[in-house]
């Protein structure tokens, strides 16, 4: 696969996963056992999970995946709920849609100022993904990063439409 993603251990994944169910949802997905997930998949993805294995037999299956991950995030949860002290008070993370939409008004952004100037919007727009999605961004971060997008997009239009008289 061509997608470039943080990996984390199964471990470090879970204890991700634990801080962060706190006020939004997460998803895990498994790809396929035969081919795994498509790159299209992947791009909706902010990490991947890499399980160490024997480099004599590398490839764990579907069922065993799921397992060794599975195990990792009760034992996360566990620590987590067993844990003394306050909880951490965050805004809740931003949702997948919140994000989506968020890529949609930054595409536009990046087509209203003309920054791809040639260059492939597409990839352009995975590398950013990636920078944004390994940020965990919360709804007010959110929030504050497309106040700056409609800006920028304001201030591009003013600029197109050319100095007043």
């Amino acid at each position: 696969r061509r997608v470039a993603l943080p990996e984390l251990a199964p471990r470090v994944a879970a204890a991700e996963v634990a801080g962060s169910v706190v006020g939004g949802d997460v998803a895990i997905v498994f790809g396929r056992e035969r081919t795994g997930l498509t790159n299209d998949e992947l791009h909706l993805c902010h990490q991947a999970v890499h399980i160490p294995a024997n480099p004599d037999y590398s490839s764990l299956n579907l069922a065993a995946a799921v397992q060794v991950v599975t195990y990792e995030l009760r034992v996360a949860f566990l620590e987590r709920t067993q844990a003394p002290g306050p909880a951490e008070q965050r805004d809740p993370p931003a949702s997948h849609e919140q994000l989506e939409g968020f890529y949609t008004q930054l595409g536009d952004t990046l087509d209203a100022i003309d920054f791809h100037k040639g260059r492939s919007p597409d990839s352009a727009m995975r590398k950013l993904r990636r920078i944004f999605n390994r940020t965990g961004l919360d709804e007010r971060e959110l929030r504050l990063l497309r106040g700056v997008l409609a800006d920028a997009q304001r201030m591009a239009g003013i600029a197109r439409s050319g100095p007043a008289d």
